[in-house]
């Protein structure tokens, strides 16, 4: 099969998300192109990917519609790795060939960046959008046309933020007006949002995977089985996702989707992680069989998230899922990974569902204000991985200090205050399962 696909990212997430989606197409015989995985930093990964010819084991264990998932594919998607900080010519190559339709690309949230010591004449350039800048001026000088770009990084607007990113370099390196004109004519840059946790090399059941796949996989993947990819545009037509069975909408707008999951799924995790966490509850999969604590879910998103997102049949169907993932028995969620940098996270996902509550019913939502007072005495009590600052506002402040702090919340939550503080004073004198209890209540 032709390479019709280059793939910016070397890691786990992809080789356990799109490219298996495109080996599944293959399979079906609804595509014939095979993808060509560039690396957007020195990876010695791109050695590993060609000393086994770009094949790979994933295997997906979890829950799905009820039942366990445990189920192995060999992916053949991948054809070979490119590392243009050791073969830059080969790199550049890519953009001479006519075959090459899509790019997907996923560098991490700090991959989408500007770096103005880039110039076109590296080899490479040291930042993803001007490697890519550097690859679609050689596409234009050999007069082809552009690319269709999925950018998949976990940041707003991530594929605009890319295309504004490479015209800034076409313009800092004065490439020309024709080539101005030809990135915003000739190419697609389409906002995407992914959702699927993959877990990656599974170092745990490593001999046991081996033995049953017959030989060494260093490229071995796991994830779990849910997936989830929206992307503003439509081909269909070339990439017929949705026709191989796989969970894909085509959209014009991502923005609805990316709501949908920051509030329900990031929503919470964000309002259950320091309940858990006072409990002594470690992962969420514990959680989840812990009775008090699964009514403390259960409350948050079908009493307070849901209903002030909109109680449609997508929204459900998505929280639905959401419980079956968190109580993947094959997945170790630790709540301190998830506990990291929570002052933000709070801001942006549980906070707009606390104001939208309050704004619908002039009423507080009670189970989520008390996650805000937990976030507060753990802090307290605890050294935690946040911005700096934050983290030792709130451990040296009053409640009412930090609640009325504008720049810890992009608000002011004085209006949340009593609850707040009824939340520590149970916590404090009665413990916090018999505080768990009274915000149910």
């Amino acid at each position: 099969m032709k390479e019709k696909i280059i793939q910016f990212g070397t890691g786990n997430f992809l080789r356990g998300f799109a490219d298996c989606f495109i080996d599944k197409l293959n399979k079906q015989n609804l595509y014939d192109g095979r993808i060509v995985i560039v690396s957007p930093t020195d990876s010695k990964q791109i050695d590993v990917i060609n000393s086994q010819q770009g094949k790979y084991n994933l295997y997906l264990h979890g829950i799905e519609n009820g039942k366990e998932v445990c189920e192995r594919t060999e992916i053949h998607s991948v054809s070979r790795g490119i590392n243009p900080y050791k073969s830059f010519d080969a790199y550049l190559e890519l953009a001479k060939n006519p075959d090459l339709r899509f790019i997907i690309s996923n560098t991490t949230e700090a991959g989408i960046a500007f770096d103005s010591d880039d110039k076109l004449t590296d080899r490479p350039a040291k930042s993803f959008p001007a490697k890519l800048t550097q690859l679609l001026y050689e596409r234009y000088q050999s007069g082809l046309k552009g690319f269709v770009i999925f950018a998949c990084e976990l940041i707003d607007n991530n594929a605009k933020q890319l295309e504004k990113f490479v015209i800034d370099y076409a313009k800092l390196w004065n490439l020309g007006e024709d080539f101005l004109e030809w990135i915003k004519n000739e190419n697609e840059f389409c906002n995407t949002l992914v959702d699927r946790i993959v877990t990656g090399y599974p170092k745990a059941e490593l001999q046991q995977f081996c033995t049953e796949i017959g030989y060494e996989d260093k490229l071995l993947d796991t994830a779990e089985p849910y997936h989830l990819w929206v992307i503003e545009g439509n081909y269909e037509n070339e990439l017929p996702l949705k026709k191989a069975g796989l969970n894909i909408i085509w959209t014009d707008n991502v923005s609805p989707y990316k709501k949908m999951k920051v509030r329900i799924l990031n929503g919470s995790h964000t309002s259950l992680v320091f309940p858990s966490l006072l409990c002594g509850v470690e992962t969420v999969g514990e959680t989840l069989h812990d009775e008090q604590l699964k009514q403390f879910l259960n409350t948050c998103l079908f009493d307070y998230i849901l209903p002030t997102l909109g109680e449609t049949a997508e929204n459900k169907q998505f929280a639905d899922a959401v419980l079956e993932r968190f109580a993947n028995p094959y997945i170790q969620h630790m709540w301190q990974s998830i506990a990291l940098n929570s002052v933000s996270k709070f801001t942006a996902r549980v906070l707009p569902t606390i104001t939208d509550y309050i704004n619908e019913n002039n009423a507080l939502p009670k189970p989520l204000v008390f996650s805000l007072a937990c976030l507060i005495e753990y802090y307290k009590a605890n050294d935690v991985q946040d911005d700096k600052s934050a983290a030792e506002y709130i451990k040296n402040n009053t409640v009412s200090d930090i609640l009325s702090n504008t720049d810890l919340w992009d608000a002011d939550l004085s209006a949340l205050s009593a609850v707040v503080k009824d939340s520590l004073q149970i916590i404090h004198n009665s413990g916090i399962r018999e505080a768990v209890k009274w915000s149910l209540c």
